[in-house]
């Protein structure tokens, strides 16, 4: 009986003297609790201590793998484990930078003054007359004199405007290449038969509705009985359907208008890939031409397409 206790009561571990186990049997099996217990407190530490190993062992190999898990090599092993993974949720957060990119778009497109700021809907609808004149061009018999105006307030120099139209109507590709057809420009005051006035788009409407009872919507030019009406807007801003340069518009601009006055009617396309006739309304459409300035191509030949009835 007492040996089936003193079995029951020993230390799992071996770990008791031999001599306490055979000296004092009776004290031992009658205080069988307490080897319980001492067996207990010792055991106890060789557990936590296994425990402690155990998970110290789970930690390096966790701690060891990091560099693996985070940037698939050990470029990053020195840093620790938690902060290169931190550092990898971080980087997204300059994904604002884009914002400051977009920012300042509308800065520099507000920095540009919009065409519209020099293109005013309305005017004064008084007009002044470059003080301007020039030698006669072309070697047509009946002489044609022009002023040039430009309506009050505008930031155009009459005296620019009628410098730039004066080098149109004298240009080699111009309407002299017909030697029927010549022109002068003269100054304020000096009789002239013909005027051109650049306007805002209102008062390029009341002219042209006055002169001929068209309609040009604030977008377009006409000609009227007593010479031609540029429209501002166009004047500055060109056409959407003309590539080129803004001198070449104006070139388009007068020599159309200055066609009409002429004589000359509308005209259209010839066919895909050819030159537009200069009498041809190409701001309403090419119709597969090629947008075109002048009445007469490089080798002095009319450029011309079937007349609009």
């Amino acid at each position: 009986m007492h040996a089936a206790r003193e079995r029951e009561s020993a230390p799992p571990t071996g770990s008791t003297p031999a001599s306490r186990r055979g000296g004092r049997q009776h004290r031992s099996s009658h205080r069988r609790v307490v080897p319980r217990r001492s067996s207990h407190r010792r055991s106890t530490p060789i557990r936590r201590s296994r425990s402690y190993l155990i998970g110290t062992l789970m930690a390096v190999g966790l701690l060891g793998s990091t560099p693996y898990l985070l940037d698939g090599g050990r470029s990053d092993a020195s840093s620790g484990a938690p902060r290169p993974r931190s550092t990898v949720h971080i980087t997204p957060a300059p994904a604002p930078t884009p914002a400051p990119t977009s920012t300042p778009t509308p800065t520099r497109k507000a920095a540009q003054p919009p065409a519209e700021n020099d293109v005013p809907s309305r005017g004064t609808g008084s007009f002044v007359t470059a003080d301007a004149g020039g030698a006669k061009v072309g070697q047509g018999p009946d002489l044609l004199r022009y002023a040039v105006e430009v309506e009050a307030g505008l930031k155009i120099s009459p005296a620019q405007a009628a410098k730039e139209i004066a080098d149109i109507l004298a240009a080699p590709r111009g309407w002299t290449r017909n030697k029927a057809y010549s022109f002068q420009l003269v100054g304020a005051g000096a009789p002239h038969d013909l005027t051109v006035r650049i306007a805002t788009p209102a008062t390029a409407d009341a002219l042209c509705w006055a002169g001929i009872h068209q309609d040009t919507e604030g977008e377009y030019n006409c000609e009227v009985p007593d010479g031609v009406v540029v429209n501002l807007k166009r004047w500055v801003e060109g056409s959407p359907t003309f590539d080129g340069p803004i001198h070449d518009y104006r070139a388009l601009i007068i020599n159309h208008e200055m066609g009409h006055f002429l004589g000359h009617a509308h005209m259209t396309c010839a066919g895909p890939g050819q030159l537009a006739p200069v009498m041809m309304q190409q701001i309403k459409g090419l119709h597969g031409c090629i947008a075109n300035a002048w009445p007469y191509d490089k080798n002095g030949r009319l450029v011309s397409g079937p007349h609009l009835t």
